[in-house]
């Protein structure tokens, strides 16, 4: 309603009409172009993920005033202590399969610097928004379940090693797990209400913006017409260590303003008979632990700096290309 209705049938029209009127073409493509902040921006930023992180917002808020959120980090406390981590982070890494960029502002709740930049590099590793959940769940449904089995094995256990190995490698203590257990209790309408509204203006202010700057950029790229330079410096790799067709590179060019758009374009191509099924998963794989969007990074940077958001990508972006070239190995053989 919101995505089809409201901005595809009426705002993005009417938009485009008005700026119809405007002589200079390079304020028309900045607002209603292909990389314009209405367009693009805006309809990302309230069309596609607003909804998403509300229905997220109004779910938390039902979880924590049930008293069963505390509760939810005790029993997987045990599993993110693998990870250097302890059962206070259940709440971003869920949150993150809403959206990663509000996820990441959710870190705050871990005690230490330590557990808040771990949370954080696994978030961008390998939790995918829900917008890229749905087309990979739906990539999935025609494949064998083998397959599928593949992808999660590989994304749980590239997590879980970094995780584990990153641990060990960042200075600094894990704080202690202490946390209240409150009696469980029916959730009151009007404090889920309060909450819900709160976070969601709390996504207005926060993460709203860093979507429009993601959009200037890639606008900005486009005018200087270096989009398709970077898509063809990329295809060596796509081809030659993942072994997928030229045209992928540039699905991964837009999985960094939007790792969903990354994933519906390779979800089309193999629906044209593109991929295969070593292709669709070895591209489902990398896709996964790529780079996170444009707009989380700015959220990175925003909370843990320029430097730690331009480690983490320069860590992840490899390791993703590694991570599929090994499954696609393994995968022949």
């Amino acid at each position: 309603l919101v995505e089809d209705g409201l901005f595809h049938g009426y705002l993005n029209p009417w938009a485009i009409a008005l700026f119809a009127h405007v002589p200079w073409a390079f304020a028309r493509d900045l607002f209603v172009g292909e990389y314009g902040l209405v367009t693009m921006g805006l309809s990302y930023g309230l069309a596609i993920v607003l909804p998403i992180v509300a229905t997220f917002f109004t779910a938390f808020a039902l979880l924590e005033d049930s008293g069963y959120l505390p509760r939810l980090a005790v029993m997987s406390d045990r599993v993110f202590r693998v990870m250097g981590l302890n059962g206070k982070a259940v709440l971003p890494m869920v949150l993150g399969l809403g959206c990663d960029t509000m996820a990441t502002l959710t870190t705050r709740i871990l005690p230490t610097r330590k557990e808040r930049v771990l949370a954080t590099l696994l978030l961008a590793l390998g939790v995918p928004c829900s917008a890229q959940l749905g087309v990979i769940l739906a990539m999935l449904a025609a494949v064998p379940f083998s397959a599928a089995a593949i992808w999660f094995a590989a994304v749980a256990g590239v997590m879980v090693s970094v995780g584990w190995l990153a641990a060990r490698v960042l200075p600094g203590e894990r704080g202690d797990f202490v946390i209240e257990l409150p009696p469980m209790r029916l959730p009151a309408l009007s404090n889920v209400l309060s909450k819900t509204v709160a976070r969601v203006e709390w996504y207005l202010k926060e993460a709203l913006p860093l979507f429009l700057v993601g959009t200037l950029l890639l606008f900005a790229l486009d005018r200087l017409r270096l989009l398709d330079t970077v898509t063809r410096l990329g295809e060596p790799i796509v081809t030659g260590i993942l072994g997928l067709p030229a045209e992928a590179s540039a699905a991964f060019l837009v999985g960094f303003l939007r790792r969903d758009f990354a994933a519906t374009r390779l979800f089309d191509m193999s629906r044209g008979g593109g991929l295969d099924v070593v292709q669709l998963v070895v591209a489902m794989v990398t896709i996964t632990l790529f780079i996170p969007c444009i707009a989380n990074v700015f959220m990175i940077a925003k909370e843990r700096g320029w430097r730690t958001a331009g480690a983490m990508a320069a860590f992840i972006f490899p390791l993703a290309v590694a991570a599929g070239g090994v499954v696609r190995v393994l995968m022949v053989a």
